[in-house]
């Protein structure tokens, strides 16, 4: 028999939400290298090697993910277990994915605190640069694959010049929709695969549900809040996972808007901990969790973490589940297609201003800086290098620079 994925036999329909949490812990400790490897580790493991899914039908799943706000492979990561075992199953495919990502972060809250001293400055001020190199890959990825036309690419830098201009959080959610409504005008197309799902395992009336639960809480933490607290520390983190289009990297300027320019957190812990979120495996998410253990209204880290983790992924998770039972129809439709590619070209722009304000202009004080970023892109474009030897690498760089300077 052959062993290619379309020859091997699908297995049984239901699983148990057990069994879910057992595959995705070993991911969520295991897979490293970011959104896009993450993908390619959910299709060897759910596949090819325990065939839950057939080729056709992750295909169709992961174009809902990318259609929608939210982290892609943590979305498709729940839609699989939904897929295995219900509901139950992919909230334990979340947790499994997720906790291992989210504990490493939360640790890394407790220990930046404590960090004083040249050497410790140094070594922030390596993880400052190590952002740089990250956000510059990411743009120059999505550039390529996401506005690789004129008129998608003039999007792009119509969105990076209105991201740019103004510092108002709501920008970058004008933004991306005069996106999809220039992508409408411009009949542009992403070209979503024509795969049809199988069962699903959503009624329509349960996704009717999902979707009222998320504009229910969109709309009750859209309100002003008195005061950093826990529900206003939530409702930040909601909002922030609800506009948030084309992956985790695309959080980072929502987040420094709501949180940095406001005052509840300063830049520098806020990239270092950005930083340090390309060492640990499963999702870029998770850096909420440091967010939220180093912001802790009331001092209590374990549950700001918490908050906002929950916060952060919450509405992607209830989207996907929601418009799932209605997908079939809707990906049909050529203004879906026009508007997601549109949409989609307004986060390179939103992204690359994000790469210069508060990246750059944060980390990159000297040539040398330059020199350390520069070279760190060109290790992660040209040479292959995973982000996480950055992590290791301009950190230590950073403390023999601080160190050496207070001989």
């Amino acid at each position: 028999m052959s062993d290619t994925p379309s020859a091997l036999p699908i297995a049984a329909d239901r699983g148990t939400a057990g069994e879910v949490f057992r595959a995705f812990l070993r991911l969520g400790i295991s897979a490293f290298g970011g959104p896009v490897a993450h993908l390619g580790y959910f299709r060897t493991e759910f596949v090819i090697r325990r065939r839950w899914i057939d080729e056709d039908s992750y295909a169709d799943l992961l174009a809902l993910c990318h259609f929608l706000p939210g982290p892609a492979s943590s979305q498709l990561g729940f839609l699989l277990g939904v897929q295995r075992a219900g509901l139950s199953g992919g909230i334990a495919a979340w947790l499994g994915f997720t906790l291992p990502s989210a504990l490493l972060m939360v640790l890394f809250a407790f220990s930046v605190t404590g960090l004083h001293g040249p050497v410790a400055s140094g070594l922030l001020h390596g993880l400052k640069l190590t952002a740089v190199a990250v956000v510059a890959q990411a743009v120059w990825g999505m550039a390529h694959n996401l506005a690789p036309d004129r008129p998608r690419a003039a999007i792009a830098l119509a969105a990076m010049v209105l991201s740019l201009v103004g510092g108002a959080f709501s920008l970058p959610l004008i933004a991306i929709l005069v996106g999809g409504l220039l992508g409408i005008m411009m009949r542009l197309s992403p070209g979503l695969p024509s795969a049809t799902l199988g069962r699903l395992p959503v009624r329509p009336g349960g996704g009717i549900f999902a979707l009222i639960l998320f504009a229910l809480i969109f709309a009750a933490t859209w309100l002003p809040q008195s005061g950093q607290t826990r529900l206003a520390l939530f409702g930040l983190f909601y909002h922030a996972g609800a506009l948030v289009f084309g992956g985790g990297h695309v959080v980072l300027p929502l987040l420094q808007k709501t949180l940095v320019l406001p005052g509840w957190i300063g830049n520098q812990a806020f990239l270092a901990g950005y930083g340090f979120a390309q060492a640990v495996p499963g999702p870029l998410f998770t850096f909420a969790a440091y967010l939220g253990a180093v912001i802790a209204p009331g001092g209590a880290r374990l549950a700001g973490a918490a908050i906002a983790l929950i916060g952060i992924f919450l509405p992607g998770l209830l989207l996907v589940y929601g418009v799932l039972p209605f997908w079939e129809g809707l990906r049909r439709h050529n203004s879906t297609r026009a508007a997601m590619a549109g949409a989609n070209a307004a986060v390179v722009g939103i992204l690359g201003a994000a790469l210069y304000t508060p990246v750059w202009t944060s980390a990159v004080l000297s040539p040398a800086d330059a020199a350390c970023a520069a070279a760190g892109f060109m290790a992660l474009v040209r040479w292959r290098m995973p982000p996480w030897t950055l992590v290791l690498l301009l950190p230590l760089v950073g403390a023999v620079e601080g160190g050496w300077s207070h001989l």
